[in-house]
């Protein structure tokens, strides 16, 4: 998989995202910051792209009722039916380890 952006340019466009939900929501930064229960330095790092935490970025998301974008960050992992033919099934139990006896024996 190629990556394309550095982590700073993702966090610079999401910083930018969030910025233009919040003035679409007629939202100043501070009262963005009350609405989600974090401080006012946290929104103005997340806008900046200056990096924020993932509790910061689900509290803001929630609070301007973006909820959604979270199910787009981490969807639920499935297997296709075709891989699950390919695929071994999972072991049962570990293998006895073979001694030096074992192989004289065998």
């Amino acid at each position: 998989m190629e990556h394309t952006k550095t982590v700073e340019e993702w966090e610079f466009e999401l910083g930018e995202q969030m910025r233009a939900l919040r003035l679409r929501a007629n939202l100043d930064q501070v009262s963005l910051a009350g609405r989600a229960g974090i401080g006012l330095t946290a929104v103005k790092n997340l806008e900046s792209g200056k990096g924020a935490t993932l509790k910061t970025l689900i509290k803001t998301l929630r609070a301007l009722d973006r909820a959604d974008w979270l199910a787009s960050l981490a969807p639920s992992v499935s297997i296709s039916p075709l891989q699950m033919l390919k695929t071994k099934a999972a072991r049962q139990r570990a293998s006895r380890r073979r001694t030096k006896e074992d192989s004289d024996n065998a």
